[in-house]
């Protein structure tokens, strides 16, 4: 294994983060400097318009952040042999348009690494074309667990997959919350179908009474067809069959419809989601937003602000974001380093930079081993990350306030 080690196995060495050269901008690219360095194309793929943006945005920012603190020479890394661009593809979160985005990146001979896809259904859409020519994609939030079945030497990602959230979800529902009467529903996307059903096979494996039901996703939200005219009835689907607590497989959008037509409707049971529902987003999205209250979302990833690491980050991010570090900005700031160790390693062998080659990479980080700012970086042999924890998060009081772990 390669290891790039940090000083007490902090992320963010010299202080505070240099932004010189940024123009303020959404996701302008740092003045590059004037030299013969060659300069390597990092991508970041995922939402950036449209009902789930936010998350794309959380996760957008972070990769330009690791890029901007690279190219200063005063990150972790000190000065490199090479230069980083920035280049932003909006997917929308969709498998439609995911496979366009992965044709454009693959026939950009500077593009050396991808962050993302962010959504499970792009991702799963787009990975063949990614495959074929070799490019390394490190998705910080695609979480289907049949992603890493499909022989993908380049797919990896630094998030828990389904298979280890949905039983977290339903053992904390069963054991430690004591519900087991169970509505179990999902928006229809290649995400949430996953996650609802690891939920509902252990929820049913812990002795829980398990209903499903399926509400496709809305064109105002996401990728789906469907009307947000319909959640009245879902709703009343839902409180006649009287269940305790309702787990939604879907994104924060559409799960702010359903539950404001919830209240509406008198339900008095309990929510829980995903990670694509962890998102102050859900609260402004649902009406009225008192009725988030009580909502949880679980999430394979921590809640920063706890070491000066974490706030190193939290402060530089939001210098360059205009908005505080969300759901899954840590994961994607990891994904974008750990491809930038790799790049670091293969220019210090007897190649130099020429040894920095698009297969180069997708081998190197099979065996890298980087200390990042949420956990340690390193991968399973299908791409998978080794070893993650589950955090359960609830609405309060307004207020997305993490409780633990599952």
């Amino acid at each position: 294994m390669r290891k790039l080690l940090m000083k007490a196995g902090v992320p963010l060495v010299a202080g505070a983060v240099v932004l010189s050269g940024f123009s303020g901008a959404a996701f302008a690219v740092a003045k590059q400097p004037s030299n013969t360095k060659p300069t390597f194309d990092l991508a970041y793929e995922g939402p950036l318009s449209g009902g789930n943006a936010q998350l794309g945005l959380n996760m957008a920012y972070a990769v330009q952040y690791a890029i901007n603190q690279a190219n200063s020479g005063k990150s972790q890394f000190g000065p490199l042999p090479f230069t980083l661009k920035y280049v932003a593809k909006d997917d929308q979160g969709s498998p439609t348009l995911s496979p366009t985005d992965a044709e454009e990146l693959t026939a950009n001979p500077s593009v050396i690494g991808v962050v993302g896809p962010a959504f499970s259904g792009a991702t799963k859409a787009a990975e063949p074309t990614f495959s074929a020519h070799n490019l390394a994609t490190v998705s910080p939030s695609a979480t289907n667990t049949a992603l890493a079945t499909s022989g993908w030497r380049n797919f990896f990602r630094d998030v828990a997959d389904d298979s280890v959230q949905g039983p977290a979800d339903a053992n904390y529902v069963v054991q430690k919350l004591h519900l087991t009467n169970l509505y179990v529903s999902n928006d229809a996307s290649t995400y949430g179908e996953g996650l609802a059903a690891a939920f509902a096979a252990q929820a049913t494996k812990d002795g829980a009474k398990v209903t499903t039901g399926t509400f496709p996703g809305t064109s105002q939200c996401s990728d789906g067809t469907a009307s947000p005219t319909q959640y009245p009835d879902d709703a009343a689907t839902v409180v006649s069959a009287k269940p305790q607590l309702l787990f939604y497989g879907g994104y924060y959008c559409d799960l702010g419809l359903l539950a404001g037509a919830l209240s509406k409707a008198g339900y008095t049971g309990k929510i829980i989601s995903g990670d694509g529902s962890d998102s102050t987003a859900l609260i402004s999205g649902t009406n009225p937003p008192s009725a988030a209250n009580g909502i949880y979302a679980s999430c394979p990833c921590a809640v920063l602000g706890t070491t000066k690491a974490d706030t190193a980050f939290a402060s530089g991010f939001k210098k360059l974001a205009k908005f505080p570090v969300g759901i899954y900005s840590g994961e994607a700031f990891d994904a974008a380093n750990a491809i930038i160790a790799e790049l670091q390693i293969l220019s210090k062998t007897k190649g130099g930079t020429g040894a920095i080659t698009r297969i180069n990479v997708v081998n190197g980080l099979h065996k890298i081993v980087y200390h990042g700012l949420t956990k340690v970086v390193s991968f399973q042999a299908n791409g998978d990350i080794a070893g993650a924890d589950i955090y359960i998060n609830q609405v309060v009081n307004g207020n997305l306030v993490q409780l633990g772990l599952a």
